[in-house]
């Protein structure tokens, strides 16, 4: 339902619909088989302004709001999760440099990955510290630079990263990587690009569900960048990624209210067509009552995604509402996309439909940006500091 939407939106609705639909419904079965993720794709969503919707135009981007940012996620994720997913993650680094990053990074880093010429990553998860981010064992060290050869590349003082990051989306296709380690300072976030020698990409995952887009080990081995890839101050770090992720919650919310819309109106379609013991089996009260819950977690899903992308929209804190909505619309697209195998029953197990997809496509959403246990964490503790808020 579009009650809510203005003309403006509709119109971002309907444009990016008719994007997913021409560009990644006809490729997206055959390239989540084969784990094919294609870099044109990208750009072809770039020239329509798709991956920069939240950038300021200055630097690029549209400068819409996070709103608009979430109706057009849903419409690519209704047709492919993986390319949703891959918008969103090169969406942190210019979400970062826009709040974080200096004028001169700015200008650099954010106008190729606002218009899909660049690819971003957020390498944050190491093997001992998913959900305990702050565990971290990358360190980078600040150092001199010592004299060299007249022409060669000076700088003034420089960090050495060292360390190994793990489940990081894309990073083998990056340009530009924001990396979180351990310095003097404490935790501070990083510029790092792709071609920097002693980084390196380790193992590339292979995973239940969102085949095309790759997860991957990065390995920095005495990693030389400038002092001036510095995001912030030392010690910026884990607020920067903790703000990141709040903004990250609310885009993967985006992504569950698509794959769950995708669900339901295949499941749907399907029991209007089905036909057992002489009628449709969506004459059974069984299966209406399947889906009256499917349609009613879908559209609670979406009020509480585009709710806490409203209140981002206006400069209020939104940390609450962007866990609450990754929290309800990840559980609810596990919900849906399970009765959905249930209502194609034996159809619905084989990977000849895509409700299979679906269902593997569900299950990571309840675990990236933090897994939906921290994000019960989150809304707990919220209850300490909300002492004035109109509900309690």
């Amino acid at each position: 339902m579009n009650f809510d939407l203005s003309p403006e939106q509709i119109e971002l609705k309907s444009l990016t619909a008719k994007a997913a639909q021409q560009i990644l419904a006809p490729i997206v079965e055959d390239d989540e088989k084969e784990g094919r993720f294609r870099t044109e794709i990208i750009e072809e969503l770039g020239k329509l302004g798709l991956t920069g919707i939240p950038t300021p135009s200055e630097y690029g981007g549209v400068g819409l709001g996070y709103l608009e940012y979430a109706i057009a996620i849903e419409e690519i994720a209704a047709i492919s999760p993986a390319y949703a997913v891959s918008i969103a993650v090169s969406g942190l680094p210019q979400i970062i440099l826009n709040k974080f990053g200096s004028e001169e990074q700015k200008k650099k880093y954010i106008p190729p990955l606002a218009q899909g010429k660049h690819i971003g990553s957020f390498c944050l998860t190491e093997s001992q510290s998913g959900s305990d981010a702050a565990a971290l064992k990358t360190t980078a060290t600040l150092q001199p630079e010592r004299k060299q050869d007249v022409g060669a590349t000076q700088y003034n003082d420089h960090y050495i990263i060292n360390g190994t990051k793990l489940f990081i989306t894309q990073a083998n296709l990056a340009s530009t990587l924001i990396v979180f380690a351990r310095t003097a300072g404490g935790i501070s976030a990083l510029l790092v690009e792709k071609a920097t020698p002693g980084l390196s990409i380790g193992k590339i995952e292979h995973k239940m569900g969102i085949n095309i887009s790759p997860t991957c080990e990065v390995v920095f081995e005495n990693v030389k960048i400038p002092k001036s890839n510095l995001i912030g101050k030392e010690g910026d770090g884990f607020k920067i990624a903790m703000s990141a992720l709040d903004s990250g919650r609310i885009t993967i919310g985006a992504t569950a209210v698509g794959l769950s819309r995708a669900a339901f109106e295949y499941s749907l379609n399907y029991a209007k067509n089905r036909k057992q013991f002489n009628k449709p089996i969506l004459d059974f009260q069984a299966i209406q009552f399947m889906l009256a819950d499917m349609y009613t977690l879908l559209e609670s899903s979406r009020l509480l995604v585009h709710k806490a992308a409203f209140m981002k929209d206006q400069d209020k804190p939104f940390t609450q509402e962007a866990s609450i909505a990754k929290l309800f619309s990840t559980d609810a697209a596990m919900k849906i996309t399970t009765d959905a195998v249930q209502i194609l029953g034996g159809y619905g197990y084989m990977k000849d439909y895509p409700v299979e997809r679906y269902f593997r496509e569900a299950k990571v959403l309840q675990i990236v940006e933090g897994t939906n246990q921290i994000q019960r964490m989150v809304i707990g503790r919220s209850f300490e500091k909300n002492d004035d808020s109109p509900w309690l």
